[in-house]
């Protein structure tokens, strides 16, 4: 029996092995020295990728002990990138509301900040009263500017938003942290667009936010609508990106605010629909000053009864433009205002200093409806220490019982270039401070060395959640797939996930070609 290349009936067919090996015997014997190369170059590609394929099995046999996907990143380039509204219209629009503003400017328009004799402890409602001194006078004229204020903020422009997305603020260091939070967003299943803001071009990555449209996040300038050096402080920059985005129905969430559950289902619950906004608690009581409800015509004279309200965080914010775009006008002139008057007027320089507290007394002063969470926020501990590291929030589709969706992480910022980069301080282009792997009196330090969790796994349980992990998750593709991968950094991210999560990568046999980015990510269920 002949092979079928060697039957003589078929004179046309594949050529035999035996028939290829002559072939390659004369290339090899007769061939010219470029052919030689080519030839050896071929078969080493082959040699390697086959030997790749083969370490890969040995690596990772497939077994039901190991779970393996591709990265969410993945998974989520279907999700719409939002589209730009009108911006003819809304410089207009803003044009108009600044002029509403500077025509009626608070007085005195430069109240001062002074500190409370105590940053620790609550201060005393004498304290309170007398902390701010501002004149009848000056509180009369407050009240007038801001009564024109009320009577001329302009209506809804139904033409320039639509649907519901998420804002985020970034730029300069707080980009380094969007890139966790956005990360995560896509790690629970958000399916929302999202539009990441930055000042002016100056803060703007083009790399990054090529990596973003792939995912259905666009980003957006501040700088195109409005001239942002009017601004004097970061705070001011919030609500102005609320303003501006083109969502209708806005969760915005501040840049070191990480999601541990989906947040979608927030525009669905009773708490949003039946008001169209909804806040979370902050810590303490409100500290204004008793001429605040005189000046936003909430008492007739200066009183005490916002003095039982509580603060809000504002490291997340859901808000329906359509029914409150006046609350929202008012609160944007209360931050247009902000570091000279209404900051201090709001807060008298007590732990809380900033536009968190704006949008609630908008919607007070205006008589608006909102929702606040019932829950209090819960302090997160450093893995067995009374160390607090961020604030949980609660899930406000759950008002019977407590339920987590945010960790707002206002003291340990989540960075994989914070964590763990080497000489990143040195990077002329994204740089950061020393990062906790490289500093020893980080208190996140050990347990980056010995590779331990950072949250003690009992607490999570406890609350039915476990973020730490697919948070480290969302470092993997900063690290291993985007403009800031490294081959170090990368290296170091999946050697702490493999030692403290349990989770292992499939490599792809065209690893060395891609960067590692033809992975996929592998975890052991516990």
């Amino acid at each position: 029996m002949t092979l079928y290349g060697d039957d003589p009936e078929h004179p046309s067919s594949t050529p035999s092995f035996r028939n290829i090996i002559r072939k390659l015997r004369r290339l090899l014997i007769g061939g010219s020295p470029r052919q030689h190369i080519l030839l050896l170059l071929g078969w080493a590609f082959l040699f390697f990728a086959g030997l790749r394929i083969i370490q890969s099995l040995l690596a990772h046999p497939s077994t039901p002990s190991l779970q393996c996907q591709n990265p969410t990143h993945e998974l989520s380039k279907h999700i719409p990138v939002p589209a730009l509204q009108d911006k003819s219209l809304l410089l207009s629009i803003w044009r108009q509301l600044q002029a509403i503003y500077d025509d009626h400017p608070p007085q005195p328009l430069d109240l001062g900040l002074n500190q409370f004799r105590s940053a620790s402890d609550f201060p005393s409602l004498e304290d309170i009263k007398t902390h701010t001194p501002i004149s009848l006078d000056d509180a009369r004229a407050a009240r007038k500017s801001h009564v024109e204020v009320t009577k001329k903020l302009l209506s809804y422009p139904s033409q320039l938003f639509s649907g519901k997305g998420v804002v985020m603020l970034a730029g300069g260091r707080y980009t380094s942290f969007a890139t966790t939070g956005l990360g995560m967003l896509r790690e629970v299943g958000s399916k929302l667009p999202v539009e990441v803001w930055v000042k002016d071009e100056t803060e703007e990555n083009e790399d990054w936010c090529e990596e973003l449209a792939k995912e259905g996040m666009a980003c957006r300038r501040l700088s195109d609508y409005m001239d942002t050096e009017l601004l004097e402080h970061g705070y001011q920059l919030k609500i102005c990106s609320i303003i501006f985005s083109s969502f209708e129905q806005v969760l915005f969430l501040d840049a070191d605010n990480i999601p541990v559950k989906n947040p979608d289902v927030i525009f669905k619950s009773k708490s949003f629909t039946d008001t169209g906004v909804v806040m979370w608690p902050d810590y303490w009581k409100h500290t204004g000053s008793p001429m605040l409800p005189y000046i936003v015509g909430l008492s007739d004279e200066a009183s005490e009864i916002l003095r039982p309200d509580q603060t809000v965080e504002s490291g997340q914010l859901v808000w329906d433009k359509k029914r409150h775009w006046k609350a929202l006008c008012l609160a944007a002139y209360y931050n247009y205002y902000g570091p000279q008057h209404y900051y201090t007027m709001i807060s008298q320089g007590w732990a809380g200093w900033g536009d968190k507290d704006t949008f609630l007394i908008a919607l007070r002063s205006l008589r608006q409806d909102f929702y606040m969470v019932p829950h209090k926020l819960k302090t997160l501990f450093l893995n067995g220490t009374p160390e607090g590291v961020g604030m949980l929030q609660a899930d406000p589709t759950k008002p019977a019982s407590y339920e987590p969706m945010f960790l707002h992480s206002n003291i340990v910022k989540w960075s994989i270039r914070g964590f763990l980069c080497r000489g990143c301080g040195n990077d002329t282009v994204n740089p950061i401070k020393t990062s906790s792997l490289e500093n020893p009196k980080s208190n996140i330090h050990p347990y980056l060395k010995n590779h331990s969790r950072i949250f003690k796994l009992e607490d999570m349980k406890a609350m039915n959640i476990d973020p730490e992990p697919l948070i480290w998750k969302s470092f993997e593709h900063v690290a291993c797939r985007s403009v800031w991968q490294g081959e170090g950094l990368c290296n170091r991210t999946r050697t702490h996930m493999e030692k403290t999560f349990g989770y292992s990568f499939e490599k792809s046999w065209a690893s060395p070609l891609v960067g590692g980015g033809g992975d996929r990510i592998c975890i052991r269920p516990t």
